[in-house]
């Protein structure tokens, strides 16, 4: 059975200034999305499931559905504010969604195969794709062995400022442990004493509670949000939900994330995670001025083979 790849694309992009998702950076108006279906294609997924908003369903369908219907099988489900399970209600006032775990839960009707969960602002490559693919077509529809991309830390940072990140702890067999979120990293000239000398090198750091800044190996793997599941996910999302409502209904802006509820699986030993590491590039768009360097990298991609021109 091929895996599905389902794509989280119900953001609207509030720092960016726009519906990012749909925005073009490839020389035939390619957005990014294009390329992670087009990656997945190769990779041998044999659908795509997006999880969007209804008040991006018209240019959505007409922008990006229209493209692909030739292609491969797609749907797409709403992640809407009120989409909660019966005896729920959203608090008066509320207008952000449910985070990334309730958006994954909004597909548990149309997936029923193992599955990937990237999202639709990022770039991820195509040796993401196939060690993904790879590892879905070869797992076990029943088990909760569960995977991860891992990224090496020097290929995800961006030129425009700090950035956070997930940071992996695994274990001798690369199964993930945990990850922890680092905060403010980028690249600096980070001062190297050592015995009498004062040089300065170049240096991934972090700033900590205190602002201290302190390095990171560059090869440390990071979490990008690329995972790869089996549909036993769904059951697991469906109770810890509704954990999560009991103590936030009220809230405003609290949110259920992924991460969250893979960390307690593992923790609670009932599904194990493997790291996947990549040699892809990781890139994304989260202000508008990453636009131009995405599709500088785009253009550099297609020129040396790596895509068509146009890809749909």
């Amino acid at each position: 059975m091929k895996p599905t790849l389902l794509i989280l694309a119900a953001g609207m992009g509030s720092r960016y200034g726009g519906i990012k998702q749909l925005d073009t950076i490839g020389p035939s108006g390619e957005t990014i999305m294009d390329y992670s279906v087009y990656d997945a294609m190769r990779a041998g997924f044999g659908k795509v499931v997006f999880i969007i908003r209804k008040s991006i369903e018209e240019p959505f369908c007409d922008i990006v559905l229209r493209k692909y219907q030739q292609s491969i099988p797609c749907e797409y489900v709403f992640q809407e504010v009120d989409k909660l399970p019966v005896g729920y209600q959203p608090p008066e006032g509320r207008q952000k969604p449910w985070g990334t775990g309730h958006a994954i839960l909004m597909a548990a009707d149309v997936i029923k195969e193992p599955f990937a969960v990237i999202n639709a602002d990022d770039f991820y490559g195509r040796d993401a794709f196939l060690r993904m693919g790879r590892f879905l077509q070869n797992t076990d529809m029943g088990s909760s062995h569960w995977a991860m991309i891992g990224y090496r830390l020097a290929n995800t940072l961006s030129d425009f400022g700090f950035v956070s990140r997930g940071v992996c702890c695994v274990d001798g067999n690369n199964m993930l442990v945990n990850v922890t979120e680092r905060t403010k990293i980028k690249r600096t000239d980070w001062r190297l004493r050592v015995e009498a000398r004062n040089d300065k090198v170049r240096a991934i750091v972090y700033q900590d509670e205190n602002s201290n800044e302190i390095v990171l190996n560059e090869d440390l793997p990071v979490s990008m949000n690329f995972w790869g599941f089996t549909p036993s996910l769904f059951t697991c999302l469906k109770s810890g939900f509704e954990n999560f409502l009991k103590i936030n209904k009220e809230s405003l802006t609290a949110e259920y994330y992924i991460p969250s509820e893979v960390s307690r699986q593992i923790d609670s030993k009932n599904a194990d995670v493997q790291v996947i590491p990549t040699t892809s590039n990781w890139f994304g768009i989260t202000y508008a001025e990453e636009k131009t360097a995405a599709a500088e990298q785009i253009k550099v991609l297609v020129e040396v083979g790596g895509y068509p021109m146009n890809c749909f």
